[in-house]
């Protein structure tokens, strides 16, 4: 068995290493992570009734299709992968409305449990008054 010794990695080690992988990322080809080759790799089919979607939502919408794609894809059938982007394109519009709520950090919460209808109270039931005891009978 190897020793916990053996094992462990020392600082000067850890920093070489470090130094390695941050050289070899600055080394990877530009367009490996550029946008223009991913949203190139997807076709974009709009169904005809889709929402008109601005430039930035429409973005928005794709990256989150290339995220899920990333993460599942492989296991998505193409019919799967057309309703993901049915329903991604359209949860867009109401996330675009909700975002343009205006809202502050000190405002309170906008969900306040308020009756719609102010209805009458029913008069609380009275307590049972208890009986007084009987006396005993004395035969």
């Amino acid at each position: 068995m190897r020793n916990q010794k053996d094992l462990a990695i020392s600082r000067r080690e850890f920093a070489r290493r470090a130094a390695f992988v941050s050289a070899a990322a600055t080394l990877t080809p530009s367009n490996l992570l550029s946008a223009e080759s991913v949203s190139a790799a997807l076709p974009a089919q709009q169904p005809a009734n889709a929402p008109k979607l601005s430039p930035e939502g429409q973005a928005e919408v794709d990256s989150r299709i290339q995220s899920i794609f990333a993460q599942y894809g492989s296991r998505l059938s193409d019919a799967q992968k057309a309703d993901i982007r049915r329903l991604a394109t359209e949860a867009q519009p109401p996330l675009e409305r909700l975002r343009a709520f205006p809202a502050e950090n000190g405002d309170g919460p906008g969900l306040y449990l308020k009756p719609l209808i102010e209805r009458e109270r029913k008069p609380s039931p009275r307590p049972a008054i208890p009986k007084p005891a009987s006396a005993p009978k004395n035969s």
